[in-house]
């Protein structure tokens, strides 16, 4: 086996929410090391510029690079749509780069649905991404797309599970927009951590997709195709962030059961 095959996953988001993708590839592929940045310096990417983002992503990959990651998984739907393809074409003779909205679309494209919701942050949503994407994929399927903004820093705030978050859940969803859809697609790696609220919400009767389990799955079924997975040892994960917060520490004891060394990482300057 190669040292390249030993070698972490990198794995970035703006926040927290990439850490709901990092728990559901711990759960499938055990074996493999993380190094993960959350760029909580920055959050939430969207309601930033496409040329922000693309800078942050450049950056964060860089430094993922730096750290040996064997791959780089873009764990942010608003940096996969801005940033992807830039990465890409700069790093990907060098790395294996994956996204988070292709597997996503490509799992939903198999189901032959009518109608499907898609939410997310503002950046992803007018980005048009995952309507391209399902017009190529799945051109009979409708795409409902809906902008909710509030989401990503009600998250990142510490409200989940609470009278709070249910009232802004509802303001966004209660509405017509999204009447009669067979499938709801969390458009961002943070919304899994209240999926359980949406699905109630819609009173169990929609497919509220736990795009981080199917991202997951596709990289597993990816680094397989590439003789790149990791033979059972000693486990290393590493986390950085751009700036502490308690609650993102919080959340990644939640999603890892045990006590995590959160190192800041600043690499702007």
């Amino acid at each position: 086996m190669s040292n390249l095959n030993n070698r972490p996953i990198g794995v970035f988001d703006s926040g927290v929410g990439g850490l709901t993708v990092a728990h559901a590839i711990k759960q499938i592929l055990p074996g493999e090391n993380l190094v993960y940045f959350g760029d909580t310096a920055h959050l939430p990417y969207g309601d930033k510029s496409a040329e922000s983002i693309i800078y942050y992503s450049r950056r964060i990959t860089e430094f993922l690079l730096s750290k040996d990651a064997k791959m780089v998984l873009v764990a942010c739907n608003s940096a996969s749509a801005s940033a992807f393809q830039v990465l890409l074409d700069e790093f990907g003779d060098r790395v294996f780069i994956m996204d988070v909205i292709e597997p996503v679309v490509d799992f939903i494209a198999l189901k032959n649905y009518s109608r499907v919701g898609v939410i997310g942050t503002k950046r992803t949503i007018t980005s048009g991404t995952y309507e391209k994407k399902f017009a190529e994929k799945s051109p009979a399927t409708k795409i409902i797309s809906l902008a909710t903004p509030l989401f990503v820093p009600m998250i990142e705030e510490g409200f989940i599970f609470d009278d709070i978050s249910n009232a802004i859940i509802r303001s966004y969803l209660s509405g017509s927009v999204l009447e009669n859809i067979d499938a709801l697609v969390l458009g961002c790696t943070h919304y899994p951590i209240i999926r359980n609220q949406i699905t109630k919400l819609f009173n169990f009767e929609v497919e509220v997709v736990d795009s981080a389990r199917v991202v997951a799955l596709k990289l597993r079924s990816e680094l397989e195709m590439r003789g790149l997975l990791r033979s059972p040892g000693k486990v290393d994960d590493k986390f950085f962030v751009s700036d502490y917060t308690p609650f993102f520490h919080k959340i990644a004891r939640m999603f890892f059961e045990s006590d995590i060394h959160l190192e800041r990482a600043d690499i702007w300057s």
